[in-house]
């Protein structure tokens, strides 16, 4: 039976919990919200669950609720009684780690592949991201990513060839991952509310093209999207045999990085080699 748990509110006001702007805190407290925000990455009874930031535990409670076995990272310690509590209530299904996610071994930390929910904090959800889409062992170890970030870098996620929010982030998330934009999610529905709309990416691993170096691409994608203005000529000059792969592909070095498909950056890094 699932218990029956205090009010969110109740819960920030008993333990004197203000969100850290520092931290880049907001916390979400509409609970039918929460649970479709579990409910994105399917069924998850029985399921790892891989979170960071879980604040007071609201969205913890949701992915508890939804039958998960929750390992999450907190680093604020003013949140750890909370999730104490809640880890009370569910016994045996959440484990909480005080510290930073960035320094965290996910795999070893849940104890096996695992799926990663979380309403990321603001100031490391792009370096978490990236760091998860360059893995260099192929399947991950993540099964899937359901992740709130701000608006403007979930349109960077998701974007195409030719939109303005195209850039690296696209290329590293789409060359081998099924990505989607989950739901979009209003700034009221967080407290304190931000000064910026929200929105729920959804990241699926799949198969990645054969003799690409992820390090390749990804240096290759730095160097075109860090001078995105620049044609590729300039751009990736820095990177040897760029310009002669260009050639080689038919790719005009006159073009811009946001003209070119996933598919291009893929076939460049394919033919670049390895980057050692």
């Amino acid at each position: 039976m699932t218990p029956v748990l205090p009010p969110l509110r109740e819960v920030i006001a008993s333990h004197g919990l203000r969100a850290s702007k520092a931290l880049g805190q907001n916390f979400l407290l509409d609970e039918q919200l929460l649970d479709r925000i579990a409910a994105v990455p399917g069924p998850l009874a029985g399921e790892r669950v891989f979170e960071v930031g879980p604040g007071p535990g609201g969205l913890t409670r949701a992915l508890l609720r939804a039958g998960a076995q929750v390992t999450a990272v907190e680093r604020d310690a003013r949140c750890l009684p909370a999730l104490e509590e809640l880890a009370a209530a569910f016994p045996g299904k959440l484990r909480v780690i005080e510290g930073d996610a960035l320094r965290v071994d996910p795999l070893e930390a849940c104890g096996g592949p695992a799926h990663i929910v979380a309403n990321l904090p603001y100031n490391v959800g792009t370096a978490l991201l990236v760091g998860w889409l360059q893995s260099a062992v192929w399947p991950p170890w993540w099964k899937s990513a359901t992740l709130m970030f701000q608006a403007e870098v979930a349109e960077r996620i998701v974007a195409g060839p030719g939109q303005d929010a195209y850039g690296r982030l696209a290329v590293l998330a789409q060359w081998r991952c099924a990505v989607r934009l989950a739901m979009k999610v209003h700034r009221s529905a967080f407290t304190p509310p931000p000064k910026v709309m929200s929105a729920v990416v959804h990241v699926v691993p799949g198969t990645a093209p054969e003799g690409v170096d992820v390090r390749t691409l990804g240096r290759l994608t730095a160097a075109a999207f860090g001078q995105r203005r620049k044609m590729l000529r300039q751009s990736v000059k820095g990177i040897p045999a760029a310009l002669e792969t260009l050639d080689a592909l038919g790719i005009d070095a006159s073009r811009r990085a946001e003209t070119l498909r996933v598919e291009d950056y893929v076939a460049i890094a394919r033919r670049l080699g390895s980057a050692d």
